[in-house]
């Protein structure tokens, strides 16, 4: 028989309307058990960092908009909240997770996880870097970044790309790799220190706060001669006006657009004729994309770049699963620097 243990938490008290706040959780003490049955497939691991991603806000509605995509579909009232993390495997019946390896992918907000034949979880090959990495940089975040910039914008050298919410977890790494390309990059974010932090330390060639200057201006002074690629997690009428913006043939890469999470009326965009007559290519992407069989291609890109210090990383980490609330609400009002993480255990 398997092992008892004292599990913390964190379920969905009622479903989200507009922004999420911390009333809509619920923190919750519980018991479980380490005990697989026989012929079960599951991991049991004890979770150690947990991701704070916009795209939970999807899960947090009454309304179910997942298209049968795994990872965007509604939590039910009183279930443990889900998102990417890093364990380690306490136990198992499944050869790939061995006891005491590192693992990082789909876990629960809690303590403990007992994950039944794990779609999304993939064993840590490299322990040399921050284990934090894994929810980020190593994790979805770095893949989405890569896949948006090299897949589905095909970025060329010499190209103008504009990032919105360029300070954020995928914000700062797209921007990098577009510059690794020798584009030109430009970013938008919500405070004048993020805005230095993009110039000065990440090695954008523009950026500029949104929230102080007119969007159309900006991007005419930050992109006068118009944007090649535009790698969107915005939406709304940050998205309207960039396509006044976009060259003849440019490409938008969509992967999130936090402006429109949670509301009941979604702004409408007005200039998407423009499509026809720049000839614009808009497609959109999600974790649950056949993206994941890039994994191992980024990761080994990616690994020698973190090693020689060639990528700027940032990340804003709380401590403590009860923090994990307050550290995902403040992301949807720009209160990160870098990837949001929860660090719930302070002995790994």
């Amino acid at each position: 028989m398997g092992k008892k243990y004292a599990n913390k938490q964190v379920l969905l008290k009622s479903y989200v309307e507009g922004n999420p706040s911390e009333d809509d959780f619920e923190l919750k003490m519980s018991y479980t058990s380490s005990h697989i049955p026989h012929g079960s497939n599951a991991v049991f691991l004890k979770n150690i960092y947990l991701a704070c991603d916009p795209a939970l806000r999807f899960r947090l509605s009454a309304d179910d908009l997942s298209d049968n995509i795994d990872l965007l579909k509604s939590f039910n009232l009183g279930s443990v909240i889900e998102g990417f993390g890093v364990a380690k495997v306490i136990k198992s019946t499944i050869p790939d997770f061995e006891e005491g390896n590192y693992v990082w992918g789909v876990v629960g907000w809690e303590e403990y996880s007992m994950i039944e034949n794990p779609k999304v979880l993939f064993t840590i090959k490299y322990t040399d870097v921050p284990l934090s990495y894994y929810v980020g940089i190593l994790g979805m975040v770095g893949l989405t970044a890569y896949f948006g910039i090299n897949n589905m914008s095909s970025v060329k050298a010499g190209e103008v790309v504009y990032k919105s919410t360029a300070a954020g977890g995928v914000g700062l790494l797209a921007g990098q790799f577009a510059k690794m390309m020798n584009c030109y990059v430009v970013g938008s974010t919500s405070t004048d220190e993020k805005v230095d932090l993009l110039k000065n330390k990440l090695g954008f060639d523009d950026a500029f706060n949104y929230k102080k200057e007119d969007l159309g201006e900006a991007l005419k002074r930050v992109c006068p001669n118009g944007i090649d690629v535009y790698f969107e997690n915005v939406g709304g009428a940050m998205l309207d006006e960039v396509i006044l913006h976009m060259k003849s043939h440019g490409r938008i890469a969509v992967c999130g657009m936090i402006s429109q999470y949670g509301l009941k009326e979604k702004y409408g965009i007005q200039n998407l004729f423009h499509l026809i007559t720049k000839c614009i290519r808009m497609e959109g992407f999600s974790a649950n994309t056949n993206y994941w069989k890039l994994y191992p291609q980024y990761l080994e890109w990616a690994i020698p770049l973190i090693r020689d210090n060639k990528i700027v990383y940032f990340q804003d980490i709380a401590k403590g699963l009860e923090s994990a609330p307050a550290a995902f609400t403040g992301i949807f009002h720009g209160k990160n620097i870098g990837k949001a993480v929860v660090k719930i255990v302070a002995d790994e």
